[in-house]
């Protein structure tokens, strides 16, 4: 997600928020989709279709400078971005599977807690003791949701992690994109790319789907379409800076839709969790974005 390419709108933080909370709240919708898409079809194909549909509508857009307009000196960052959002995606509609939604959607939208570390890990980039203290505080409330003394560990958490491991990587990728390609330069090929990677898995594990799973399939890819769409927008009032904490608003909303649906109150555990997850994750995002925005001596 990249605002670049997009004209910057006077400031509105709140305008701003309030197209970012939509965003993931389009996300929270497109995860109960997939869940509820679980028994009529496999992931592969789920995922397939959410990629297929949105490269067909995204394709027009991106087009509209000409076949020109879809040269690029980046595809290795293309393709890295595209292999670890499309395993970030499959990691979390499989743990969707196997999990409660809510205790998926925390675990794999815990993702910002790992950037300090991954960018430490692969670059040596130092990040402020304020994000190293908000990760801590994150991860503790990852063990709560985990909660590792339960007898019967769900493999479905582990998935999960794994996938938050991969979104850290495409979040990164991304922000390297944003410096010089524009948005639906970056969709188009995220889409096209994720939609080969999909193919085989899909042809392997075919599962036919009737008209109420195509139905389904629509409604996930036009919601991650939309998600992506409101989230460039949001970006044009306000900076990722400002927006970027409400990444954790999809977690409020999967909880509510959870319990709605599938009368699956979280837990008192879960629920304090969930708020040092969201608490962590904020303080790191925040410092971790003062820093990267100090200027360096040369």
């Amino acid at each position: 997600m990249s605002s670049t390419g997009s004209g910057h709108l006077p400031e509105n933080l709140a305008l701003g928020a309030a197209l970012s909370s939509l965003s993931f709240f389009s996300t929270a919708v497109m995860s109960a989709l997939v869940k509820a898409t679980e028994e009529l079809t496999s992931t592969a194909v789920v995922l397939l279709f959410q990629n297929l549909i949105c490269l067909v509508l995204i394709l027009p857009i991106a087009l509209r400078g000409g076949w020109a307009s879809l040269k690029t000196e980046k595809i290795g960052l293309h393709i890295l971005r595209a292999a670890s959002g499309t395993a970030a995606w499959y990691a979390l509609f499989v743990a969707i599977t196997m999990m409660p939604l809510t205790n998926a959607i925390l675990l794999t939208f815990s993702a910002p807690l790992w950037m300090p570390v991954l960018a430490w890990m692969l670059f040596r980039e130092k990040a402020s003791k304020a994000t190293w203290v908000g990760a801590a505080i994150g991860f503790v409330g990852v063990l709560m949701v985990l909660q590792p003394h339960h007898q019967h560990f769900n493999i479905g958490a582990l998935i999960a992690l794994a996938g938050a491991f991969c979104l850290a990587i495409a979040f990164m990728s991304v922000r390297w994109l944003g410096a010089t390609e524009p948005t639906s330069r970056i969709l188009f090929y995220y889409f096209l790319l994720s939609t080969i990677l999909c193919t085989p898995f899909a042809i392997i594990d075919w599962r036919p789907f009737g008209l109420r799973g195509s139905i389904n399939l629509v409604g996930i890819a036009l919601t991650l379409l939309v998600g992506q769409a409101l989230i460039v927008l949001a970006y044009r009032y306000a900076s990722a800076v400002k927006v970027g904490p409400f990444i954790y608003t999809v977690i409020v909303f999967t909880a509510f839709i959870d319990w709605f649906l599938w009368n699956r109150a979280p837990t008192l555990l879960v629920v304090f969790g969930m708020a040092l997850v969201i608490g962590g994750g904020i303080i790191a995002i925040r410092k971790k974005s003062e820093v990267s925005h100090t200027p360096v001596e040369r």
